[in-house]
């Protein structure tokens, strides 16, 4: 049991979580800025999920998995990964706001249901698909043309 926690609760699991409560936070802000310049609740999401998107890459990327390399053969597989695993979540949330929406739930209140089951779906995602390779190749070295 000792194991299965310490193997649960680590630097990378807290990372993290810090990062994605402050996506949120990101995704919650744009959000709302939305809805007061009266943006439809769905198109505000979407708004909302591109901002979020971008700031949880970059995080998760640089210090959450540590995945350091800029390397074009390796970021871009990372971005494609990154996207449509976000993108499988964002159809999940919309639906879920959509259905919960129309059935006159709180919409601050579904997004913050959804946002839970995203965060813990996305962590995975990125663990086991998208972040797997962490090349640590010093930025000097990729910048000369020595890394091909």
């Amino acid at each position: 049991m000792k194991n299965l926690i310490h193997k649960l609760i680590n630097r990378e699991t807290i990372v993290y979580l810090i990062f994605g409560v402050l996506t949120t936070v990101v995704n919650y802000i744009i959000f709302w800025l939305c809805r007061r310049i009266f943006i439809p609740v769905l198109i505000a999401n979407i708004i909302a999920w591109v901002g979020a998107v971008i700031f949880a890459f970059i995080t998760n990327k640089l210090f959450v998995f540590e995945s350091k390399s800029f390397r074009l053969q390796q970021l871009i597989p990372e971005i494609i990964g990154f996207v449509s695993a976000r993108l499988l979540s964002f159809l999940f949330e919309e639906g879920f706001l959509a259905v919960t929406y129309y059935l006159g739930m709180n919409e601050y209140v579904a997004k913050l249901i959804a946002s839970v089951v995203v965060i813990i779906v996305n962590y995975f995602a990125s663990k086991f698909l998208i972040f797997k390779n962490k090349e640590n190749i010093p930025q000097e070295d990729i910048n000369d043309g020595r890394n091909q």
